[in-house]
């Protein structure tokens, strides 16, 4: 029976799209394929870990009637990979195993049977359905992601809290030495909900999200969230505990606040960042009024100074911080300007965007 017949190129974007979260190596073996299910023209491709599934279907023709089975991920897409892409290629099945065919090459891959494969049980009690477009909850992913805590002890840091309240979508991450957040409106008023999505989830989204306005549909349940958009269906397990009062950690009224340029400020700090301590990462802030200079050092007695003239007149303050930290945000910012707040040398950092009331990024001082 003939599975599906079409271009490499639209067999292998519908494998891409599920194909993310599949591990190379699992203790289950079955998680290493991909789920076929055929019905008429239509072929559902689905994955999972057992923590997240993605499932997509496309029209792939091939012979009517139904099927299903299941193969290796990888290594069907690594195969589709080294053929053209305007080549039509064909997936036919035979007892327990499955013929990938295109122009004079023939593969043959080995299958385990599709009752076999641990489909996510989905929630019965999903909150409300919103939506927003996809590029604006991609936005908000890559202005949050880096300040997401990676294997930290306090598992509910390794992810981002999602806030729905009223028409408004709010995305926090922390690694409890900087905090990102960032806002989004919503076209309907929606009651509150909150969740935290695993990291491995975040950056699977960031992946497949498109810059695009099609929205993409969220509802969140207990312990599960579901998202629809561009033809796939993603289900994910949710990160259970309780996030920090991120409210309490973001300095209100600072007295003293620069805007400047994130371009010169980026490049200053990158350049810094070369003769800091493996280590520590530590540079040395000091302004005042006219002047910010930016200077590190290391073991080897080696130092960097840089300056940059701004527009502040306000105390003068010396302040010290992970240059990765600052490099973070000020890479993942499009805008021109930003606006630094400062209280003093032992109070957190607030970087703000003059034009977007939505963003906020809280750094810890380091002494140094």
């Amino acid at each position: 029976m003939i599975v599906l017949k079409a271009t490499q190129e639209k067999v292998l974007g519908a494998l891409q799209a599920v194909a993310g979260i599949v591990e190379r190596r699992h203790t289950l073996p079955i998680l290493a394929n991909v789920l076929i299910r055929k019905s008429g023209s239509q072929v559902e491709l689905t994955t999972s870990d057992l923590e997240i599934q993605v499932r997509t279907s496309a029209e792939l023709d091939g012979d009517a009637g139904n099927f299903a089975t299941t193969v290796g991920a990888r290594k069907l897409i690594d195969i589709l990979r080294s053929m053209p892409a305007d080549q039509t290629v064909s997936l036919s099945a035979n007892q327990n195993k499955l013929t990938l065919q295109g122009g004079k090459s023939r593969f043959t891959l080995q299958t385990l049977p599709a009752d076999d494969f641990p489909l996510v049980q989905e929630a019965a009690d999903f909150g409300p359905m919103f939506s927003v477009p996809q590029k604006t909850l991609k936005a908000l992913i890559n202005q949050v992601h880096f300040a997401m805590a990676v294997h930290d002890i306090r598992y509910y840091l390794n992810g981002i809290l999602f806030v729905a309240e009223g028409k408004s979508l709010t995305l926090v991450a922390t690694d409890g030495h900087r905090l990102a957040l960032a806002q989004a409106t919503l076209d309907v008023e929606i009651p509150k909900q909150e969740v935290i999505l695993p990291r491995k989830t975040v950056l699977e989204l960031q992946r497949l999200l498109k810059d695009e306005d099609t929205a993409i549909e969220m509802r969140f349940a207990g312990n599960q969230a579901k998202f629809v958009f561009s033809g796939m269906e993603f289900v994910t397990k949710l990160v259970e505990g309780k996030f920090p009062d991120y409210n309490r950690v973001i300095p209100k009224n600072h007295k003293n606040a620069v805007t400047l340029g994130r371009a010169p400020l980026l490049a200053s700090l990158q350049r810094a960042a070369i003769l800091t301590s493996e280590k520590f990462k530590g540079v040395r802030v000091n302004i005042e009024p006219g002047t910010l200079r930016i200077a590190s050092s290391n073991a080897e007695q080696e130092e960097a100074k840089e300056e940059l003239e701004v527009d502040y007149n306000g105390d003068a303050i010396e302040i010290g911080f992970n240059v990765t930290y600052l490099i973070d945000a000020l890479t993942n910012m499009s805008q021109e300007m930003i606006k630094l707040e400062l209280q003093d040398t032992n109070s957190s950092a607030l970087i703000t965007v003059p034009e977007q009331a939505g963003f906020k990024y809280v750094v810890m001082p380091m002494r140094i």
